[in-house]
């Protein structure tokens, strides 16, 4: 279910593997949600991700879990999620007694809330974009 306390890495090792800083003006959310359910999954602690409590496993292969244990490993996902996100993004979610899933439920629906006018918007830029504004097609394909 969740791994021992001592083999969870710190903060500073995730931004190796997560390298992405989470904003809310780039479209980087699923390459970003990717590397970070991997690297849950890596450290057997996915479950932080679709559940607030302990997961209860039909499997007698699964390793028991205290409460305590379970609330220390969900604090080590949601600082690896806080690390992980632009000052602005922080701001945004953080909360008094926020859980690793909160967090993670609430950056997908503001990233996927935004899908649509984020859509519209960069359909808009892309029409009003002019070719001879742009000395060459590389220049316009670097465009900001």
């Amino acid at each position: 279910m969740a791994s021992d306390l001592t083999t969870l890495q710190p903060i500073n090792h995730i931004l190796h593997s997560v390298p992405i800083k989470l904003e809310l003006e780039t479209s980087q959310y699923n390459s970003w949600s990717e590397l970070f359910r991997t690297y849950c999954k890596a450290h057997d602690v996915l479950a932080h991700l679709t559940s607030e409590t302990i997961p209860v496993s039909s499997s007698s292969k699964a390793v028991e879990i205290t409460q305590e244990t379970w609330d220390r490993h969900d604090a080590i996902v949601l600082q690896w999620i806080y690390a992980t996100l632009l000052t602005e993004l922080l701001k945004t979610i953080l909360e008094k007694d926020l859980t690793a899933k909160k967090a993670w439920d609430r950056l997908k629906i503001l990233f996927h809330d935004n899908q649509h006018s984020r859509a519209l918007a960069l359909m808009n830029q892309f029409t009003n974009c002019k070719l001879d504004n742009y000395p060459n097609i590389s220049a316009y394909c670097h465009m900001n």
